[in-house]
């Protein structure tokens, strides 16, 4: 059983789940709309060039999650999926996933934004597990903080080893796909590395090195 593992925002499905839930916040009023869209919007720009301070990131991202109950957390995401993550599905991504399972590989999704948000996305797509950034949880509540390693970079390398420890997997043979330079430390890892509708920085990595460039869109 080889490994395959995805990456999820802007790979698996057509856009980017973590900000797409801070443009949930906005449109549903439950954050101060203005500053905290100029905020997300800030932070999604410096993930894209490389340049975001993870942890700066998070303290902002998880804060949300720590001033409302799991039950109504709950049902916002329930209406996330339906209205801002069901649009973004894509069909082909599913195809390669399909083929995926029917090689007998392990479907593994490892993504930087938290499980809160990714999660659900990860069950509806059927993969066997995922790796994310974990927010903390106390007494059954969020508390606003990050727990253990951020699943961002560097950070997703750490976590996959881990978890390669605890499960008993290996990289033998296995796949990598993403869409982006900030994951090149595990792109560089696996044995098939794969980039996905890559930004400008990846796509010229996987050119220099000969990696297949694929088109899910």
């Amino acid at each position: 059983m080889s490994l395959a593992i995805f990456d999820l925002d802007n790979t698996l499905i057509g856009g980017d789940s973590d900000h797409a839930w801070g443009e949930f916040l906005c449109k549903k009023g439950i954050v101060d709309t203005d500053v905290y869209r100029r905020a997300n919007d800030y932070f999604y720009e410096q993930y894209k060039s490389g340049g975001l301070d993870i942890h700066e990131y998070l303290e902002f991202a998880l804060r949300p999650l720590a001033e409302h109950d799991m039950a109504q957390l709950a049902a916002w995401h329930a209406e996330f999926m339906r209205e801002m993550i069901a649009p973004i599905m894509l069909p082909k991504a599913a195809e390669l996933l399909q083929k995926h399972r029917d090689q007998g590989d392990f479907l593994l999704i490892i993504t930087a934004t938290n499980a809160f948000v990714t999660q659900p996305i990860a069950e509806h797509l059927g993969v066997d597990a995922i790796l994310a950034t974990d927010p903390e949880l106390q007494n059954g509540s969020y508390t606003g903080k990050v727990a253990g390693t951020p699943c961002f970079q560097h950070g997703k390398v750490e976590r996959l080893h881990t978890w390669l420890t605890d499960t008993g997997h290996t990289l033998e043979e296995s796949y990598f796909y993403s869409d982006s330079h900030n994951d090149l430390p595990l792109l560089e890892l696996v044995t098939y590395p794969v980039a996905v509708n890559p930004d400008e920085l990846l796509e010229s990595h996987a050119t220099g090195r000969d990696w297949p460039v694929l088109d899910l869109r």
